[in-house]
């Protein structure tokens, strides 16, 4: 029998290991080359590897939650155990995966993807799949879902299924192009707690939850995985490592947005819903270039400041996963209207869970929004190894001092922090003051390019 160890792949920007979110197969089942195998998140992003050789799946490593390095085998395959050395009939589908993951977690095997078929293709420099078997990406047209074909959902979402116990081809999908999303688990979670009327439920049963919702208000366990471990500790290291200041301003962008007003409906006529959030990164480059020591990442072991050539802006998404921090790249070099459409790009493929690699990593200042959430001000813990973050607010109407008079004006509140170990604060004072004159007089940003 020969056999063919695959190991967890080495896919570069510095990550050393990665976390079993899913398996897609089991111990048995017959694969083809490029047939999705598991999922695994690293601090980057969730990637689906697929089996770089055909045969049968003789040994699986991990279970769904655990951590395993780069270079350790993640699955053992039969070679000898091609198709043409069994029945034609199909095996069986969905079972409980091996080393007791959840049974929600072992859908049916995806048929293989033609050899041609490559990541999504609306990135911009989109990377293909450089490493066997990996997809980075499912591609825009396979949202259509076959009886045999895994229910559409993010890994979040669907480790929440396994802690919920919620089987995923039972739930109604609400999401776009037929996506299950977080809400759709808890509601079929709270069906699922409701008193059953008569034994006669005709479905299959719900798999085996690894941690119980109570309905009785006793406390609940829920361990730190996934997306949200990397947040746990990537604030912790910030918080711990950088000296956090942070500077709070307002700004009258009265200027501002009756410019954004007069510029969307010709951004309209491009297919662009034009918001606010590209004049701010177009202010930030701005002030950056005035003060490029704000454009760095500290290097902690060798007592360094890297000064950094380029300006590949960070802008920090919420998704149902929790936030992660997508890059616009090369920020300086891109019109508002290119801005605007990298932004689109970026929101879509984070909210739909496939935000790419090439995309995540890398930036050299990073831009955080609450949106329409607003409030007064906040206090946001920079994306280290950078040295500040930039945290703006809900614009308000609010009384403004124009000369001697008083007015009813546009302002929106910044909230800057910084590390403090290598901005001083007259510096970072200086810095929001240059991205404050920007937008209380946007016409600066057209004439800096």
């Amino acid at each position: 029998m020969a056999n063919f160890e695959f190991k967890l792949p080495d896919i570069g920007e510095g990550v050393a290991e990665g976390e079993i979110v899913g398996w897609l197969v089991k111990v048995g089942d017959l694969v083809k080359e490029g047939q999705d195998v598991v999922e695994v998140m690293t601090d980057k992003a969730t990637v689906t590897i697929g089996a770089p050789k055909p045969g049968r799946i003789a040994q699986v490593n991990g279970a769904v939650g655990d951590t395993v390095p780069v270079g350790s085998v993640l699955v053992v395959i039969d070679l000898d155990g091609t198709e043409s050395s069994v029945p034609a009939a199909a095996p069986a589908p969905a079972a409980p995966p091996v080393q007791k993951a959840p049974a929600a977690a072992a859908p049916a095997a995806k048929p293989a993807r033609p050899a041609d078929d490559g990541p999504a293709a609306s990135a911009v420099g989109d990377i293909k799949n450089t490493l066997p078997g990996m997809n980075l990406a499912q591609p825009q047209g396979a949202e259509s879902k076959g009886a045999n074909e895994r229910p559409l959902a993010a890994p979040a979402t669907r480790k929440l299924a396994r802690e919920l116990g919620v089987d995923l081809k039972r739930v109604e999908a609400t999401g776009k192009n037929g996506r299950i999303v977080r809400d759709d688990v808890e509601r079929m979670s709270s069906r699922q707690a409701e008193p059953a009327a008569a034994p006669e439920s005709s479905g299959p049963a719900p798999a085996a939850p690894v941690a119980v919702r109570s309905a009785t208000g006793a406390d609940e366990r829920v361990p730190i995985r996934g997306l949200r471990k990397r947040i746990f500790e990537n604030m912790a290291r910030s918080k711990h490592t950088a000296a956090h200041f942070t500077y709070v301003d307002e700004c009258d962008v009265t200027g501002l947005v009756a410019m954004r007003e007069r510029l969307a409906p010709l951004a309209k006529e491009d297919d662009i819903s034009l918001t606010y959030l590209p004049f701010v990164i177009k202010a930030v480059v701005h002030a950056l270039k005035k003060h490029p020591r704000l454009n760095a990442h500290v290097d902690d072991a060798a007592q360094e400041i890297i000064m950094r050539g380029s300006y590949d802006i960070g802008i920090a998404m919420a998704t149902d996963a929790g936030l992660i921090v997508p890059v616009l790249r090369n920020a300086d070099r891109l019109s508002v209207l290119e801005i605007a459409r990298e932004i689109r790009r970026l929101g879509d493929a984070a909210r739909a869970g496939k935000t790419a690699i090439a995309d995540l990593g890398g930036s050299s200042f990073t831009i955080t929004s609450l949106g329409k959430l607003g409030g007064l001000f906040a206090t946001p813990v920079i994306n280290y190894p950078e040295v500040a973050i930039l945290g703006i607010h809900e614009i308000k109407r609010r009384p403004v001092v124009r000369g001697d008079e008083i007015a009813i004006g546009q302002v929106m509140l910044l909230s800057l922090s910084f590390d403090h170990r290598i901005i001083d604060g007259d510096v970072g004072a200086g810095f929001a003051k240059e991205i404050i004159r920007a937008l209380e007089e946007p016409d600066r940003l057209f004439l800096n390019g």
